[in-house]
């Protein structure tokens, strides 16, 4: 039970601190709530339908996944997160699709169960519609090339369901595209994923579909010699839904200096993941030595699970779960890698594609997606102007979906390709 007088006590010292505070800081902070809340805040990749199918939860209510529910998306400002289609990679042996749909459902489900709050959306205007109405736009995007079973006709029809991007790999090298691989294994080799050489002639051909039609080429996952091939394939701009800076923590899931740069120079943005072993080398250092020392029983783990795919990645991640947990980075870093594109990138090539529900070590004071307004203020106290950190929150993202939109209408008199995957 609450006690009033404690209460009361504590509105007091507030009122007090508030009073005492720099006028500065005061107006600093009403200017990012005003800008915060009138801004398009996008988030490129949170995977809430996963965790709800794992564990069905009424989104209306606080605490239904992990970092994410509509009480916590308002105090955010969240105005379009693309629900993740997550497709792990042990689906790759059997029923990848239709994983797949079921998250597609699920998505659907959500939406259609708070009509009053959420909309599904699939386009520029339809995000910026649903934030006049002061609704979420909801849209989606498929997680793992794999789930497409190596057809363009599935591809065009996950595009009519609704999906907007597909990462062309997840941990796993498919049939047409190197991944970079399961990076957190403590046997992990990078030469095992390097299958293809970036690219199948096949891949080229997805890549040139997903053009076509409007699905948004997304190069989180895949291997360095991928990127290259994308980059030099693709006619339309192309991202990376969640991953950050190389520079800033070495992991191979994040991106080199002259990738970033490349992306941006054929108009693509990046999406910065905000996991803390993304985020800071010694979250990630801490990972690399611990995978050092679980080798033994990890080579155990691989022989005794060697024909079930699904078995070996859950008694894997048992085996992390037992090593303890990597150190929190600290919500600032999130700010470095924002500065950081902006200094060799230019500040119309980054954005938000935080991996929330995905990530098990959100940084330290940004907890879930409604800590997202204190990126705004920090911003602003660094010296960014309003205009840029609206190009940050989500207007970035909104000008690379227009230029993919346009080459779609370019293509418009393009016939569907009839290219078919053969062994």
């Amino acid at each position: 039970m609450r006690r009033p007088g404690l209460r009361i006590f504590g509105l007091a010292v507030a009122a007090a601190a508030l009073a005492s505070a720099p006028a500065g800081a005061e107006d600093l902070a009403a200017r990012a709530r005003a800008l915060h809340q009138g801004a398009i805040v996008v988030d490129t990749h949170i995977d809430t339908p996963d965790q709800l199918a794992g564990k069905w939860a009424d989104v209306a209510r606080r605490g239904a996944t992990d970092h994410f529910d509509l009480q916590r998306a308002r105090e955010g400002g969240l105005t379009a997160p693309f629900f993740s289609i997550y497709v792990a990679a042990e689906y790759a042996a059997g029923g990848a699709l239709r994983r797949a749909l079921q998250l597609v459902d699920i998505t659907r489900r959500v939406v259609d169960g708070h009509p009053k709050d959420m909309v599904l959306a699939g386009s520029v205007a339809e995000i910026r519609a649903a934030k006049q109405a002061g609704k979420l736009a909801v849209l989606m995007g498929l997680e793992g090339g794999h789930a497409l079973e190596d057809s363009l006709a599935v591809l065009r029809e996950l595009y009519r369901a609704g999906i907007r991007y597909v990462t062309l790999t997840h941990t796993n090298t498919n049939h047409w595209a190197d991944s970079s691989g399961p990076f957190y294994e403590a046997d992990f080799d990078p030469k095992r994923y390097a299958v293809h050489g970036g690219l199948s002639d096949f891949g080229r051909e997805v890549v040139k579909e997903m053009n076509r039609i409007g699905m948004i080429v997304d190069v989180s996952h895949v291997a360095d010699a991928t990127i290259d091939d994308v980059l030099a394939v693709s006619r339309a701009p192309v991202m990376a839904s969640h991953s950050s800076c190389r520079a800033l923590s070495d992991l191979p899931r994040n991106l080199t200096d002259d990738q970033i740069k490349r992306i941006a120079a054929k108009g693509g943005v990046v999406m910065l993941n905000i996991g803390s072993s993304f985020l800071d080398q010694k979250s990630w250092d801490w990972i690399k030595t611990t995978a050092v020392k679980l080798r033994p029983a990890f080579a155990k783990l691989r022989q005794q699970h060697k024909n079930d795919p699904a078995a070996f990645a859950a008694a894997t991640r048992a085996l992390w779960d037992q090593a303890g947990a990597p150190p929190r980075a600290q919500w600032t870093k999130v700010i470095e890698h924002i500065e950081h594109v902006i200094k060799i990138a230019g500040e119309d090539a980054v954005g938000l594609g935080t991996d929330f529900d995905g990530i098990p070590n959100p940084p330290i004071g940004l907890d879930d997606i409604s800590f997202l307004p204190r990126l705004t203020e920090e911003l602003l106290r660094r010296g960014h102007s309003e205009a840029r950190v609206r190009k940050v929150l989500g207007e970035n993202f909104l000008a690379f979906f227009g230029r993919v939109e346009a080459v779609r209408a370019q293509l418009a008199g393009e016939p569907p390709s009839t290219a078919v995957y053969r062994k």
